[in-house]
C-alpha cells in the first residue's frame, strides 16, 4: 500500500469514528443522535491471528470440548447477506439451542412495536474502530436434534424458523429474495468466555471461531449504556493495547468471515463436480 492510499484510509477512519472520538457538547447530541433506538452498545475489537494465543493467554482462557457449533443460511452468492440478512442457528453444548434473524444495519424508528413484545427481540449498536452500525433481531428456541436433521437434509431450513421469524424476515426485508437457493454453510466451531479484568470496569465477552481449515478469529467486546459508549469505547481500545492484544486494522466481521470461506468451498465444490461431468469416458475397444 502506497503513502496516498494509507493516507486516504486514515482519512475513512478518523472520519467514521469522529462521531465516538470527539469532544464536548456538540458530540454528545451526535452520539446520541447515532445510538438513538437501541438499548445498549457493544463495542468490539478483533484480535490478528498471529495474537490469538497471546491474547487467550492473557486473558487466562481455556480451549476445551467444542463450547457451540454455529451453522448460517444464505445463497451460494451470499444474496442473502449482501441485503444485510443474517439467518442462523446455534447448537449449544449443555444450553438450549436458538435460530436467530438479524437486519444489519437497520434505522430503529423503521422497525414496528409490534416485535419489541417478544422476548428474542433486540436492537444493539455495534461500535468498532470501523464505526456505528444498529441491528434488529429477533431469536427463538429451537427443539434439541433439528438442527443436525437441517444440516443432514433431513428437515428443510424453514423448520428452524418460527411463523413470528419468518415474518420479520418477510416484513423488513427490503427486496424480494429467492429463498430457494438458500443453503446451509457451516457450521464454525465457537467457544464464549465471560470474565472480569482489574484493569477494566466492565466485564468482558470473549468469543472464538474455528472453521474447519483450522484458521481462527477471536473477537473481544464489551457491552455498556449508551451513556457510557465514548468513554467506554476509549477504554477498552487503550487497555487492549496494554495487554498487549494488538487489535486487527482490517476488523473482519466474524459472519463475513465464515460466509465468504463457505461460498468459496460451495463454489470449488460445484467447479469440481462440473469437471468431473465434462470428462470424456473412455471408448470400449471395437469389434476386430
Amino acid at each position: 500500500m502506497g503513502s496516498d492510499d494509507r493516507i486516504r484510509r486514515d482519512r475513512r477512519r478518523d472520519a467514521r469514528n469522529e462521531v465516538i472520538m470527539a469532544n464536548g457538547e456538540e458530540t454528545r447530541g451526535r452520539v446520541a443522535r447515532a445510538m438513538a433506538g437501541a438499548g445498549g452498545v457493544e463495542i468490539k475489537a478483533t484480535i490478528p491471528p498471529r495474537q490469538v494465543d497471546v491474547a487467550l493467554k492473557a486473558y487466562n482462557l481455556e480451549v476445551g470440548e467444542d463450547d457451540r457449533s454455529i451453522y448460517f443460511f444464505d445463497s451460494p452468492g451470499l444474496e442473502v447477506f449482501e441485503q444485510g440478512i443474517i439467518a442462523r442457528a446455534r447448537r449449544v453444548v449443555g444450553g438450549q439451542h436458538d435460530s436467530t434473524i438479524k437486519f444489519r444495519p437497520v434505522d430503529p424508528a423503521t422497525i414496528p412495536d409490534l416485535w419489541r413484545k417478544y422476548r428474542g427481540f433486540k436492537i444493539e449498536a455495534d461500535t468498532s474502530e470501523t464505526g456505528i452500525v444498529k441491528s434488529a433481531s429477533l431469536t427463538m428456541p429451537v427443539p434439541r436434534g433439528l438442527i443436525k436433521r437441517v444440516a443432514a437434509g433431513k428437515n428443510p431450513i424453514s423448520d428452524l424458523f418460527t411463523e413470528e421469524q419468518l415474518l420479520f424476515l418477510l416484513s423488513l426485508a427490503s427486496k424480494k429474495l429467492d429463498y430457494s437457493k438458500v443453503v446451509v454453510m457451516g457450521p464454525v466451531r465457537a467457544w464464549r468466555w465471560k470474565y472480569k479484568h482489574p484493569g477494566l470496569p466492565w466485564p468482558v465477552c470473549g468469543e472464538l471461531w474455528q472453521r474447519d481449515d483450522g484458521e481462527r478469529l477471536f473477537e473481544v467486546s464489551i457491552k455498556v449504556p449508551v451513556a457510557q459508549a465514548a468513554a467506554a469505547k476509549a477504554g477498552f481500545m487503550a487497555f487492549l493495547a496494554e495487554v498487549g492484544a494488538e487489535r486487527d486494522d482490517g476488523q473482519q466481521a466474524k459472519t463475513r468471515w465464515i460466509l465468504e470461506y463457505s461460498a468459496r468451498k460451495l463454489a470449488e465444490g460445484a467447479e469440481a463436480d462440473s469437471s468431473r461431468r465434462a470428462e470424456p469416458v473412455s471408448a470400449g475397444s471395437g469389434p476386430g
